[in-house]
């Protein structure tokens, strides 16, 4: 039996970390997979592997990617080790990026998108307090955050404006829930 796949995407500040984390609490039978990603482990923010751009290629020489893109000059990997899990039945989760999600798409047709979205508003404020973005980084996650998005997969949006908890019940709604099948 294939287990379920789930990507978060949204804009950078939105909360995806602050809501997935929240909610693999409540849901620890939903293994999250770290991406790899060309910056520093310490840069804050998500969980990540960082690796140098070399190291990067390298790795993605080696085959060890199920997934990999390049968003706003930095490269993202999502282990192979995915497919393994899957394969095992293990449902998994992983950030993914607008940008990548034909690519998703086309190898995980199946795949959920749960979108975080956020009032633009309280989106500049996250970015402005989180502090690791110059003012014009911040207009410019600004500027791509209102990008209109689309995808061919199902698709569920989870807003957060509001509490907290009233996000991250969404999504272990989503998790919780039986498979829908794919028409």
């Amino acid at each position: 039996m294939a287990g379920r796949l789930f990507t978060v995407v949204g804009p950078s500040g939105a909360g995806k970390d602050t809501v997935l984390n929240a909610a693999l609490l409540r849901c620890p039978d939903i293994c999250r997979l770290r991406r790899v990603i060309t910056r520093r482990s310490d840069a804050g923010g998500e969980d990540i592997e960082g690796v140098s751009a070399i190291e990067f290629e390298t790795l993605l020489d080696q085959g060890a990617f199920a997934l990999h893109w390049t968003a706003h000059g930095t490269s993202y990997g999502i282990p192979k080790r995915l497919d393994d899990l899957l394969a095992t039945g293990q449902s998994v989760v992983f950030n993914g990026s607008r940008a990548a999600m034909p690519q998703i798409v086309a190898k995980y047709p199946d795949v959920l998108v749960l979108a975080i979205t956020v009032d633009p508003a309280i989106l500049r404020q996250r970015l402005c307090e989180r502090g690791r973005e110059t003012p014009t980084e911040i207009e410019a996650r600004l500027a791509r955050a209102n990008l209109e998005f689309t995808t061919t997969a199902r698709l569920i949006e989870i807003e957060n404006s509001g509490p907290l908890d009233t996000a991250v019940q969404q999504m272990v709604d989503v998790f919780t829930r039986p498979a829908e099948p794919v028409l």
